[in-house]
């Protein structure tokens, strides 16, 4: 199917977690159709990421931030607003994860799992939604919730309940921000081939069994109906549908992008 390249011309998107994976996916289709990006990420590599994205004639900003800290969320931003202009779109995207018994847990990696997947979109959609209020803006917010948010699964407590806890705020700002013009959606991703994925394999694995690398994987994707790993664009286009005009009588919503893994 042909992109509409003009889609979504005129507008600024802000992309957390942007510099890989899905965030940087999310990052070229918004871009590709038209955006003005800001690429953000707690690490050097966004300026990369977004100098990708200028390389191919594109507007784009890299921007390091910690979206645990309120002060570096509200000059993100500004910072935005200043150089691209007013956000029109904010995906929060960062997310981390860590997997290990319930014994051997930390109580350091539970509160970081919980700052960065279920504080940070907070606060990022509390800063966007401001400045959206403030300008008039028909603004889209878009959430990366996770398949853990359909079903907790083994070594991740800390990780499901941060994104079981991403589905409550895209549900509780989408009823109270529909009237205002600003829609709140999320996204379920499932198995994607991403460096994170490949965290993911090893040290579930480790802990599941005696498994080489990519043999646990190879299992899962057994029992997706598609039959494969998604990818990054699989995402993104989810994402991009989300975020545009076309989507603007859809919010509150928590949408499965998995292949068919989690049907609900």
């Amino acid at each position: 199917m042909a992109r509409n390249l003009h889609r979504f011309e005129g507008k600024v998107a802000v992309i957390t977690g942007g510099s890989r994976g899905i965030g940087k996916a999310i990052a070229e289709r918004l871009s590709e159709e038209g955006a003005r990006v800001c690429v953000a990420a707690n690490e050097k590599a966004v300026h990369d990421t977004a100098a990708g994205l200028v390389a191919l004639k594109r507007t784009a900003l890299g921007v390091e931030v910690d979206v645990t800290s309120k002060e570096q969320v509200v000059e993100l931003y500004a910072r935005v607003a200043r150089e691209l202009g007013e956000v029109d779109i904010s995906i929060q995207n960062a997310g981390v994860i860590t997997i290990a018994r319930v014994e051997d847990m930390t109580e350091a990696e539970w509160d970081r799992v919980m700052a960065v997947n279920t504080k940070g979109v907070f606060l990022c959609c509390q800063e966007a939604a401001k400045r959206m209020l403030r300008a008039g803006k028909k603004g889209r917010l878009v959430n990366t919730a996770s398949g853990q948010a359909r079903q907790g699964f083994i070594y991740t407590p800390h990780y499901a309940a941060s994104k079981f806890g991403v589905v409550g705020i895209t549900q509780s700002l989408a009823k109270e921000l529909a009237r205002r013009g600003i829609t709140v959606n999320a996204f379920c991703p499932g198995i994607i081939a991403t460096d994170m994925w490949a965290y993911n394999d090893a040290a579930w694995g480790k802990l599941l069994g005696d498994y080489k690398p990519g043999e646990l994987m190879a299992e899962w994707v057994e029992n997706i109906p598609v039959g494969r790993v998604g990818t990054g664009e699989d995402v993104a286009a989810l994402v991009a549908f989300l975020a545009s005009d076309e989507a603007g009588y859809i919010t509150g919503q928590t949408v499965n992008v998995d292949g068919g893994m989690f049907m609900s």
